[in-house]
């Protein structure tokens, strides 16, 4: 069997008596983009310090290429290294900063000016060597750091929310900088951010963290199309959630129903309950909106209509209460005969959602 090229293996570690990662465990492969996604407090960052070797864990271990880490220090692990605040030397230049790295570990002078050249390129900021960070904008900034953490071809890059104080315009830019030299250079990626969407953009695979744990890891697509739990459901993607009464339960497909007595079949059902609660995931853009009544429906009013581009947001609320967002394309006829306090139907097809128990 194949060594992984980066393994993490039950990694937990805690501060006093509170654990902030719990059985961290996953490998990576050569040349993978991985991020780790969730919200504040997840363990996401403190898993990657631990790879960085800032901090030591509790239990576990970390391989690369079959060779444990733990026993290396942090600066002789050869792993690259992008912060969210860029961290750079004020007083050197651009060129001086991305040197560094080299310069401590004594490489000759010409090979410095040939690998610090290659970087900037690499980053776009050709002929920018003698600039100050301080006259560069915050994107330049970053791209300055990102050439200076792969300026001595690091075989892993770990990346902490680097792009978390750049707006929004800015933060995309830089996401397809960061796509582009990960094709580029093949090196192997860790990332961690809390904004789905950029987890979305970049990543080849993605762990989502909640609560020091990881709750699924898959590709983008598998995680919005199959949820493991119900917090990877409503932490990728728009969700709307409503409870519904499990009729039967059999082989993870289920018969439930909703508030207002509609019943639906089929529905991928996660948890092994036979009877009981349910909480139906309904994606807003896997809604119809008829004026009709339907079949497997749900009866809803129609609360607000809100255009927003290529798409149009209405906001319905069922008759036990419920407030369910529907997305339709532009210029979607039902729009054009609905108006705020009408009556609709909502339906949608049970195979596409999911149930958690």
């Amino acid at each position: 069997m194949t060594e992984p090229f980066l393994s993490i293996r039950g990694i937990r570690k805690k501060f006093g008596s509170f654990t902030a990662v719990k059985d961290v465990t996953m490998n990576i492969a050569e040349g993978e983009f991985m991020t780790f996604l969730g919200p504040s407090g997840s363990g996401k960052s403190t898993t990657l310090y631990i790879l960085a070797g800032f901090q030591d864990p509790t239990d576990g271990d970390i391989l690369l290429n079959g060779k444990s880490l733990l026993s290396t220090p942090s600066h002789q692990r050869n792993i690259g290294m992008v912060f969210q605040r860029y961290t750079l030397f004020p007083h050197l230049s651009v060129g001086e900063n991305v040197a560094f790295p080299l310069r401590i570990r004594r490489r000759p002078q010409a090979e410095i000016a040939e690998r610090v050249k290659a970087a900037l390129k690499l980053v776009r900021l050709d002929g920018f060597e003698d600039r100050k960070p301080a006259l560069m904008s915050g994107g330049q900034q970053q791209r300055v750091a990102l050439a200076r953490a792969l300026v001595y071809n690091p075989p892993v890059l770990l990346m902490d929310e680097p792009l978390s104080a750049l707006d929004k315009k800015l933060r995309e830019e830089i996401q397809f900088e960061i796509r582009r030299i990960h094709q580029e250079t093949g090196v192997t990626i860790l990332y961690v951010t809390h904004d789905q969407e950029e987890a979305l953009r970049l990543s080849d695979r993605i762990a989502v963290f909640s609560q020091g744990e990881i709750d699924q890891i898959g590709t983008g697509q598998e995680l919005y199309a199959n949820p493991a739990t119900h917090f990877v459901a409503g932490f990728i993607g728009d969700s709307n959630f409503i409870e519904a009464a499990i009729l039967s339960n059999k082989d993870g497909k289920a018969r439930l129903a909703l508030p207002g007595g509609t019943v639906v079949d089929g529905v991928p059902m996660h948890g092994g309950k036979a009877a009981g609660k349910a909480s139906l995931l309904l994606r807003p853009e896997r809604l119809s909106l008829s004026q009709a009544p339907v079949d497997a429906g749900l009866s809803v009013t129609i609360d607000d209509i809100t255009f927003l581009g290529n798409n149009i947001e209405v906001a319905t609320q069922t008759s036990s209460g419920d407030t369910l967002s529907v997305r339709l394309p532009f210029g979607h006829r039902a729009i054009s005969q609905l108006t705020r306090g009408d009556q609709a139907w909502l339906s949608f097809d049970s195979g596409s959602t999911h149930a958690f128990a």
